[in-house]
């Protein structure tokens, strides 16, 4: 038997090209990969934990009836944890999440139903890449209806496939030391620094004090440890498909054999999403080490603007890049900075932020921008109250 992990391999086809543009415009079959379908008290606190949000707004019945909600929410990425994505196409392709682009409409309340549907909206390529050779990128949008039908947020997500052989040799060329040396005054100063962020929550942040510049975080994140991957798993962060167990793994397994690889430690199937988890996987992937998930990112990006704008702020929209890989044992710090105010369309207050994420090695893991709504003293507007109105 091998002593390491073998994941399926296949090159890039005209025929295999000519089947995925014969899905473009298809909406998909996601059961397999749904997590969460009501936002239940339990299912809105373990998302906060597997994300680490401490926001009292999501997690305290009785502070959330204090404020404009007048009940429980659940965090504007709550519904990541509904529905993130799935493995489709391409089969044998090694594949990562490159970058998202999220938009949110109303709110998720306590006992709301959410439904998703995804989209595949085609790919671009076949092209050459410094890192595999040839790729492609795959496009998917996602959409979130409430009970009442409406639509409370909208993801459109790309994925980078590509010849997972010729990506395993290339990114042998790349040395980091891993896992990250850190020092017991480093981490003394890191754990200091997470326990001493804390959420504006009630404050209001009207848009009439924010200038221009303002800065917003930092957010620590790490260092990142096993747990915290099973955490966001446990949460229904992205699995996909679900994780399952004995036979009703082995069936899924059997019924497509690209899901799974066999771990050579203990003879087990394992899911190929055990990258973010399982060191095998992830050296199999071609990578040194295990390392987050996309959509993860994304959800610590929102953290830091829900901690920053308070309970009367609402997130309109949140761009993402995904950039190197954020390995166990590193230190993320999320930040942003205001970059300009505006009146929109619908005369609401809003602000445009860029943000960064940079790890300890100084790289910016994550790039971004996000607009948010603010209550305005002046216009006497409240971005949430609005989004509240109509709800049936």
């Amino acid at each position: 038997m091998a002593d390491t992990a073998e994941m399926p391999q296949a090159t890039l086809t005209d025929e295999m090209i000519e089947a995925m543009k014969a899905k473009i415009g298809v909406d998909l079959r996601i059961d397999h990969s749904t997590n969460n379908e009501v936002a239940t008290r339990l299912a809105i606190g373990r998302f906060a934990d597997g994300i680490g949000d401490t926001n009292p707004l999501w997690r305290d019945e009785a502070y959330a009836a204090g404020t404009v909600y007048g009940g429980l929410p659940a965090p504007p990425s709550f519904v990541i944890c509904c529905y993130a994505g799935l493995q489709f196409g391409w089969p044998g392709l090694g594949s990562f999440h490159a970058n998202s682009e999220l938009t949110f409409h109303r709110p998720v309340l306590l006992g709301d139903t959410v439904k998703a549907t995804c989209t595949y909206e085609g790919f671009d390529g076949p092209r050459r890449s410094s890192f595999a050779d040839m790729m492609v990128v795959d496009h998917f949008r996602n959409r979130y209806r409430n009970q009442f039908g409406d639509l409370v947020a909208e993801i459109h997500w790309t994925v980078v496939n590509f010849e997972r052989q010729r990506g395993k040799a290339k990114s042998k060329e790349r040395s980091v030391e891993l896992p990250h040396p850190w020092t017991d005054a480093e981490l003394e100063a890191i754990e200091r620094d997470v326990l001493a962020e804390q959420p504006r929550a009630g404050e209001p942040r009207w848009f009439e004090d924010v200038l221009v510049g303002d800065e917003l975080g930092p957010l620590t994140k790490g260092p990142i440890g096993t747990t915290d991957e099973i955490a966001f798993v446990a949460s229904g962060g992205a699995p996909i498909p679900r994780l399952a167990a004995h036979r009703a793994s082995l069936q899924a397994y059997r019924a497509h054999p690209a899901w799974a690889f066999r771990d050579p430690d203990t003879m087990a199937l394992e899911p190929i999403y055990a990258v973010h988890y399982n060191r095998h996987a992830a050296r199999a992937m071609g990578v040194a080490m295990q390392y987050d998930v996309g959509f993860q990112r994304q959800c610590w990006h929102i953290h830091l603007l829900t901690d920053w704008m308070g309970d009367d702020g609402w997130v309109v929209a949140a761009d993402a890049q995904y950039r190197s890989f954020v390995f166990l044992s590193d230190v993320i710090r999320i930040g942003g900075r205001v970059v300009a105010k505006r009146i929109g369309d619908q005369g609401e207050a809003l602000v445009d932020i860029e943000t960064w994420a940079h790890n300890q090695r100084d790289q910016d893991v994550m790039p971004g921008k996000a607009t948010i709504a603010l209550p305005s003293r002046e216009r006497g507007t409240n971005p949430v109250s609005r989004r509240l109105d109509g709800r049936r």
